[in-house]
């Protein structure tokens, strides 16, 4: 964080923490839905009113949601400028995958955030996983945390989709500053993709078809593997301003690219599974034996040191490829869901349709 962007406001480190600023802090939740100063916890009805009738007003009377089946609930409308600085919220595991996060910014149409919340959140295999990183933590029992700045000159709208048949409790907090929004400074996106499987002797794209000038900083991967033996030799490519058929940066193998070596295995017979300011394999979900199909694992990279920086475009691609038993490498076939994290300029190009419920279930 430069100091300008300190003295704005956006943005604090240990470095900073003592300067003063004019920036406004404020925030959105169930207890005060507009983020307005002097109204938090003025509601009188809401989830919680039943428990605290006989206290009255002020005592936890709208601490959550209840999002009806197939609506669309706005869970924060701000007028800018400013950034949101932190977002906090916590559902059941079973709707991770059938509540859709999306972000809008500056009253754009289509959202610079589209993708299942449990993915944004490092989680994309409806199973709770803690998460210890800068950019996103994971806590017990299922609290969702996000550190990444999203600044906005105009306005930021957040969402959540139910695409569930039955209606979805959520649990929010929207941390955000009003100030002075610096020129160079770009807006944040992310986007979901799967394979389910990846076609024999293709690969996973990441990120297709992105316009404009910007840095991507972040991966998270749901890998569920479909083959016997080691799945991690493929490689990440990133084909910026104008790579064609060859990238710019080639990575070494999926466990090298996620800050790992030789097969993530330690002790020895074991995935050792971590997770760090940077990078982890935050989970490892084995067969039981009986109905389990086969390992899911799920990894983050963030790019918060080195960010991988482009002028005109970016293509982002993985390889998915084992061995075969005699040694030559073995494409697979696996079920690869992967959030891609970045920031650029707008206009952005517009993503690709997100699946239907039925393409994004965890089965």
């Amino acid at each position: 964080m430069n100091n300008t962007t300190s003295f704005n406001g956006l943005g604090m480190n240990l470095g900073t923490l003592s300067r003063l600023s004019r920036a406004k802090t404020r925030s959105i939740s169930a207890e005060n839905f507009t983020g307005e100063k002097g109204k938090g916890g003025m509601a009188t009805e809401g989830t919680g009113a039943h428990a605290g009738r006989e206290l009255g007003q002020g005592w936890k009377i709208s601490p959550s949601v209840n999002i009806p089946a197939h609506t669309t609930f706005t869970m924060a409308d701000i007028a800018g400028p400013g950034a949101i600085q932190q977002i906090w919220l916590t559902l059941f595991p079973d709707y991770w995958r059938r509540v859709i996060l999306r972000m809008y910014w500056d009253g754009e149409e289509t959202p610079s955030v589209e993708t299942p919340v449990g993915d944004f959140f490092c989680n994309g295999w409806c199973q709770r996983s803690n998460v210890t990183s800068l950019a996103v933590c994971v806590n017990p029992a299922g609290g969702f945390n996000a550190y990444w700045e999203m600044p906005f000159r105009k306005s930021a709208r957040i969402t959540l989709e139910n695409r569930h048949d039955e209606p979805v409790t959520v649990y929010y907090q929207v941390n955000y500053t009003l100030t002075e929004v610096p020129h160079d400074v770009a807006y944040f996106h992310a986007q979901w993709r799967r394979s389910n499987p990846l076609p024999y002797k293709t690969v996973h794209t990441l990120l297709d078809g992105v316009q404009g000038w910007g840095q991507y900083v972040g991966t998270y991967l749901a890998w569920g593997v479909n083959n016997n033996g080691w799945w991690g030799e493929g490689e990440i490519k990133f084909y910026m301003d104008g790579d064609t058929d060859w990238p710019t940066i080639c990575g070494t193998g999926t466990e090298d690219y996620f800050g790992g070596a030789w097969n993530f295995g330690h002790p020895r017979g074991e995935y050792g599974v971590f997770s760090s300011p940077y990078t982890g394999l935050s989970q490892v979900i084995k067969p039981d034996g009986l109905y389990r199909s086969q390992q899911r694992f799920g990894m983050y990279r963030w790019h918060i040191m080195d960010p991988i920086r482009f002028e005109q475009d970016l293509r982002v691609t993985i390889q998915a490829l084992g061995w075969r038993p005699n040694g030559p490498y073995l494409p697979l076939q696996d079920d690869i869901a992967s959030t891609a994290f970045w920031y650029q300029t707008e206009p952005h190009a517009a993503f690709p349709e997100l699946p239907d419920r039925d393409y994004l279930d965890v089965i």
